[in-house]
């Protein structure tokens, strides 16, 4: 089982095989672009603290937890006016200590959003 080179993505510029930016070895780019875009994140956060927010999580599994899940958690459990919606099939899970502040949704997003558009039209 081969698949043939004209089938590889190449990068257009520069013919190189392309790969995912996955934080997976050390080819995650993290560029000035990215820390910049990082910064504002956390900003957003930090002028937020303990007032009402939505952390709302689509189809995010456990491949990186650190980036989304667990900060979602942790923010959640920090701040009493947080709430924490996760939509995934198969893996639609909070811990315990946030549980009163969750919605976790067994289900595939598109459907949830095609149901949310249709009670809307109603």
């Amino acid at each position: 089982m081969k698949i043939p080179t004209e089938l590889l993505p190449t990068c257009p510029h520069c013919g190189k095989p392309l790969t995912m930016n996955l934080r997976s070895d050390d080819t995650f780019v993290e560029d000035k672009g990215w820390h910049r875009a990082a910064e504002r994140y956390e900003n957003f956060f930090r002028t937020r603290a303990g007032q009402k927010i939505l952390f709302l999580e689509l189809g995010v599994g456990y491949n990186t937890p650190v980036i989304i899940k667990y900060p979602f958690w942790q923010m959640t459990a920090k701040n009493p006016n947080a709430t924490y919606i996760c939509i995934n099939q198969g893996q639609a899970v909070c811990p315990q200590e946030i549980e009163l502040q969750s919605v976790c949704i067994n289900a595939d997003i598109g459907q949830v959003l095609q149901s949310l558009s249709d009670a809307a039209v109603e």
